[in-house]
């Protein structure tokens, strides 16, 4: 078995680049070999009518957000890790949610926001007005496609709001109701085929987002079951080999608040000890395994 752990061509993240060595060396670990490569290479591209592979790949650890280069892949016979579904419905918040919705877990009151085409175009305030009588003062905006706790916003107030329906207003966004009950906290919840191996509890005391990359820091915790269940369901629902599930606790109740398909392990095994490279080499191990023998 010879693999690929395709990671973005413009690469800047340390942790995006231990990520990456992490899964190649617990992967070595079981005999099983892997180059990391970076999109941009051509492995895949449309010559003679038909889509060619560059360099034989048996498998392949999708850590970038392509949506052709995977697509080309499976075309060609590759399996992915995730598959190329499974992160077209992670990055893209709002298909998260869509796919989500009446599978059993909790999501918080979500507005989807209308695609603008026109620069010159201007939000109509009855838009902004009805956005704030159903989700309520402080919402949460945030753009469809992003990382890392980018382009997300906390509004307090309906003139807030105007300002970022206007700022967002040529991007896909959503708008979603604000869960309150502890502000900058929440629980990243890694699963692995299908179970959760590890929780991390994230806190960040200066801002509202608790992600590491925005000041936020990560401790070990311990979770109800419930929580786990949700976590777990939502990787089966969209169909991922591995994801960090964000779960806010409302009281005492597990809200979903993002799945992200390629979720940066590094923090999660410093602070839990739990070897999640090796939990996620093992399945892909097991999952080539069955293949083979089908």
């Amino acid at each position: 078995m010879q693999g690929v752990i395709l990671v973005n061509a413009y690469i800047r993240s340390a942790g995006a680049v231990r990520q990456a060595e992490r899964i190649k060396e617990e992967l070595a670990a079981r005999g099983i070999g892997a180059r990391i490569e970076k999109n941009g290479n051509f492995l895949c591209r449309v010559a003679e009518n038909r889509i060619t592979l560059a360099e034989k790949a048996d498998f392949c650890v999708y850590l970038d957000k392509d949506k052709y280069l995977s697509r080309m892949l499976e075309k060609c016979g590759v399996r992915l890790f995730n598959s190329a579904l499974a992160v077209e419905l992670c990055d893209d918040k709002m298909l998260t949610y869509i796919a989500l919705a009446g599978g059993g877990v909790n999501l918080p009151d979500t507005l989807p926001a209308p695609l603008c085409y026109y620069a010159d175009a201007k939000v109509r305030q009855e838009y902004v007005k009805e956005i704030g009588a159903a989700l309520g003062y402080p919402l949460i905006a945030k753009k469809s496609f992003g990382s890392w706790g980018m382009d997300v916003e906390l509004i307090q107030n309906e003139k807030e709001l105007a300002e970022i329906a206007e700022k967002f207003r040529m991007s896909p966004h959503l708008y979603q109701k604000y869960i309150s009950s502890h502000k900058g906290e929440d629980y990243r919840v890694i699963v692995v085929g299908g179970r959760a191996v590890a929780v991390m509890k994230r806190t960040n005391l200066h801002d509202f987002r608790s992600n590491i990359e925005c000041g936020g820091t990560g401790s070990r915790a311990e979770l109800p079951a419930e929580f786990l269940a949700q976590a777990e369901r939502c990787a089966e629902i969209l169909g991922l080999d591995y994801c960090g599930v964000d779960l806010l606790d409302a009281d005492g109740t597990p809200v979903v608040c993002e799945v992200n398909s390629n979720a940066f392990f590094n923090e999660a095994e410093k602070v839990t000890g739990i070897n999640i490279a090796g939990a996620f080499a093992e399945h892909i191990r097991c999952a080539l395994e069955c293949t083979k023998n089908e």
